[in-house]
């Protein structure tokens, strides 16, 4: 047990790395199994048990129409991962081929072009650009011809274009460095093609970085989702979300209905906390100028 427990550290880059990977592993497994991990119904209106205070029968509590807290923490979990779980896939797909393009052309025209309009998307904040694009689009349902698009994909799409900048700029820096390998040149000296160089030597050598980053940009993308559904851009009630719930507990703060606001504040917290602390473990599990560094040290 505890050569395999020294294996696991290792894998996920020290203690702290697999502390993360605990947190969001149990975080994943709530999103999924909610509908059979709640104790109740989210949605169900209870006014006999208004604002009950946690204990045995509702252990985080009820809100001001007697939901059961607990369950909407729950449910909240499968809405604020899947907008970030949604945004980041998005956002690796247009960031990668975008860096790979600009880093592999590296001097020409493709990468100018490519890589100066997303400095200019770069230059305003995630959040800022999340709410405006929200608030032009609007909020609840959108009905494209046929297909309806709710609130949580909406958002999920707009957060994901947003991170193409952050992923292309950080497969554009390794793309870059690996164009010039020597393994590169003799790859073209064999008569190789450039799509087939490129998705088969300079891609690969590109993914650790980019994992890593995109795990931290899944903890910005949960407090994006709760910033932007607190202020009633992003998922719409009564669908839980930690979002929407900080913000129906903002008006019973000095109350002393203090669970209202810590349950589904401190999730969101030990969420951010568990995807960063597995983000630093994978780099240093994956990048090996980071452990170096850290052993001279």
């Amino acid at each position: 047990m505890s050569r395999f427990a020294r294996r696991l550290s290792n894998n996920f880059g020290g203690g702290s790395g697999l502390l993360g990977a605990v947190i969001v592993v149990t975080l994943l497994v709530l999103a999924v199994g909610a509908p059979w991990i709640a104790p109740r119904d989210p949605l169900a209106v209870d006014i006999v048990n208004q604002m009950q205070e946690p204990g045995p029968g509702f252990w985080f509590g009820t809100d001001q129409s007697g939901r059961d807290v607990l369950s909407r923490v729950i449910w909240g979990a499968r809405a604020s991962i899947s907008v970030a779980a949604i945004a980041v896939v998005i956002g690796m797909a247009g960031g990668v081929s975008l860096g790979l393009m600009a880093g592999f052309y590296r001097g020409g025209w493709v990468e100018q072009i490519t890589m100066r309009f997303l400095e200019a998307i770069a230059a305003i904040p995630i959040l800022i650009w999340a709410i405006a694009l929200v608030g032009i689009f609007g909020v609840g349902d959108t009905h494209w011809g046929p297909f309806k698009v709710g609130s949580e994909l909406k958002l999920s799409v707009l957060l994901g274009v947003l991170y193409v900048p952050t992923l292309a700029r950080v497969t554009y820096t390794t793309a870059a460095v690996e164009s010039q390998a020597y393994y590169v040149l003799a790859r073209r000296l064999q008569g190789t093609s450039s799509p087939r160089i490129i998705l088969s030597d300079v891609l690969p050598n590109c993914l650790s970085p980019v994992i890593v980053q995109s795990t931290l940009l899944l903890a910005i993308g949960i407090v994006i989702e709760a910033s932007v559904s607190f202020v009633g851009l992003g998922v719409q009630p009564p669908t839980p979300s930690w979002g929407n719930m900080l913000a129906d507990a903002r008006n019973y703060l000095l109350s002393g209905d203090w669970w209202l606001s810590v349950f589904p504040g401190a999730t969101i917290s030990l969420s951010v906390v568990g995807f960063n602390l597995l983000g630093d473990g994978l780099r240093d599990r994956l990048d090996p100028r980071h452990a170096t560094a850290a052993l001279a040290t």
